[in-house]
Order: C-alpha cells, then structure tokens, then sequence
C-alpha cells in the first residue's frame, strides 16, 4: 500500500467543501498518515481565550486537504476507512460562543436575550489512563472522562459546483460531528465531482451525542485513514452519507429542522435495507421501526445531523459493497 503523509501549515488549511483546488492526488488503495488541526485552529489555549476576542468566524473547522482520488468520477462511492485518531496534544479546549449552541438564542432562534456568559474550558489529556479532566470553574468539582476519538469533519466536495462553509454538513459529508466517526468505521461518501476533492478535520477528544453546547473536546489529531473508490458501474452511490462498523449499518441525514434530518436518515436507510436484502419499502419501513437507534450527532451546526443504526446481528448476513470494510479492517490489522 502506497503511504502518503501530509501535515499542513496554516496557511495550507482549506476553510470550505467544494472551492478550493486539491492540494495532492492519491491512488486508491492509499493509506494516508495525516495531522489536523482543532476547530479554532489552536488559538484556543488557555480559559483566559474568549471565543468572541480570539477567533474569526470565517476561519474555523479548517480541513486537511482537499485531497483528489485518482479516477473518481460523480456516481462514483468514495470510501474512507479510519484506522487510527490518536490526539496529537496533550489538552483540549471548549468554550461557550455568544449566540451558537443548543440552549441559547441564535440567528435562526431570534430571541430577546442576551448572549450566554463566554467561558471556555481545558481539559487535560493523561495518555497512559486515556482520559481528559473536566474541571468546573465555578465549583470544585472535577471528573475524568474517557478519550473517545472522533472526526467531526469528513466530506467531500458539494454537488453542481457549490462552495460551503466547513461548519456545514449536508448529503457531501462536512460537519456531521458524529461520534460514529471513530477509529474501525468505514465512510460511504457520493462523488459529486472529478477526483472527489475530500478533507477531513475537527478533532475532539470526545464528545456528547447532540454536541449541546456547539462545541466538544476540541483537539488536534493524527489521523490514519485507507483510501478508497467504488465505480458506479459496481454499485450505485448513496445519496447521503453512510457509515458501517463491525456490528451497524449507520446513515447521516443532516437539514433544519430536526425532524427533517432524522427523516433523510431514517429514508435512507430503508433504502440501503431494501438493497441489501430485496426488501420492500414498507417491509424495510417496518423492520426498521422496529430494530432502529436514532442518537443525534449535532443539533447546533448550520444544520442539524442525526443518525439511524441497525445493528448488523438482527439481519440476515449480508455484506455492503462486497464486504469491502472487513477488507479495509483486514488491511488495516496490517499497518
């Protein structure tokens, strides 16, 4: 397997899905050793940085990449397999920033109130017991969470030439901020464009379902991921996201409001059962009311993303894209 590695400069980060030309062309089959950077671009790095006086909102979330597959054409299946997300810092940082967020008026809940208090938060990595430390900050209560790695960006650039923001997510992938996005799953992306431009970013360390406040346990990750493509002519491309890990079939509908999210998960699901397995709908649409988990990725992004698991063990054996993420684990075990 060809190795490729790529660390970027700051001035060498992509800010958008779609817009920015590939900074490299890799082959299928490619494993890619790769630094990112954290949603603020590490200008967060004590509590005394407030979000409003440090960052510049037309810089966050900056990607890795574009990178362009060689010989991916639209219809084609992009595919990217995490390997490894190992926190390149030894501390995270989350803050409070004015108007964004779950619990607190925004531009599209115009409200009379006032901004929530800006705070921001350190959590302290410890490596060898693999946590990071909340600390209250108007108490003296702290507690050791579990480091659980996960991307918050992955996508790939827009369909019919749109350029957006790397703080969206929508059917290219983008800013889903899943915890789903860990080490030992596989991505299922539509190629909308020649070489499907992709990126990937916005380390956390761990993070909530739903992401409530807006923002997790921002950090710094080397990431190693497979590269991979599945042609049109093999299987057609899904129109939304779709993640498979050893145990689950998992989809990514992401729109406002809420419900229409979890509706493009939930219908997009039903379809990939129906492929799988010659169901009809209405029999998919059953099964699926019946053995389906709908846990929220975020509810404070440009828009919201929501996810709908099956668990492979109530199914009838079955192998996506020709069992290519058992492949892709097996090359994997072999890094």
């Amino acid at each position: 397997m060809d190795v490729v590695e790529f660390s970027p400069g700051p001035e060498e980060y992509a800010w958008t899905f779609g817009g920015a030309p590939p900074i490299r062309e890799v082959a299928p089959g490619s494993v890619m050793r790769l630094w990112c950077d954290d949603a603020f671009a590490g200008k967060i790095r004590s509590v005394t940085d407030l979000a409003s006086a440090t960052l510049d909102p037309r810089f966050l979330n900056p990607q890795t990449g574009p990178f362009a597959v060689t010989g991916a054409e639209p219809g084609d299946t992009l595919v990217l397999h995490l390997v490894d997300l190992t926190p390149a810092r030894d501390w995270g940082a989350s803050t409070l920033v004015p108007f964004f967020g779950g619990l607190t008026g925004t531009d599209r809940t115009a409200l009379l109130d006032d901004a929530l208090p800006e705070q921001t938060w350190i959590y302290e990595l410890d490596r060898a017991r693999g946590t990071v430390t909340f600390a209250a900050q108007r108490s003296d209560f702290t507690v050791d969470l579990p480091v659980a790695p996960m991307l918050g960006t992955v996508g790939v650039a827009p369909a019919n030439r749109e350029v957006r923001s790397s703080l969206t997510p929508d059917a290219f992938g983008g800013n889903m901020d899943t915890p789903e996005m860990r080490a030992g799953v596989t991505c299922y992306l539509p190629v909308n464009e020649p070489g499907a431009i992709f990126s990937v970013g916005d380390g956390h360390y761990r993070q909530g379902e739903g992401e409530s406040c807006g923002t997790a346990v921002e950090g710094a990750m080397d990431v190693t991921l497979i590269v991979d493509l599945v042609k049109g002519s093999t299987a057609p491309a899904p129109a939304w996201p779709r993640l498979e890990n050893d145990g689950e079939l998992i989809t990514v509908g992401s729109s406002r409001p809420l419900e229409d999210a979890w509706r493009i998960g939930q219908k997009e699901m039903i379809s990939w059962l129906g492929a799988l397995h010659g169901l009809d709908r209405l029999d998919a649409y059953q099964l699926l009311t019946q053995v389906s988990l709908a846990p929220l990725a975020n509810v404070v992004d440009t828009n919201y993303s929501a996810v709908t698991k099956v668990p492979k063990a109530f199914l009838p054996r079955a192998e996506p894209y020709d069992g290519l993420h058992a492949d892709l684990r097996a090359r994997a075990a072999r890094l």
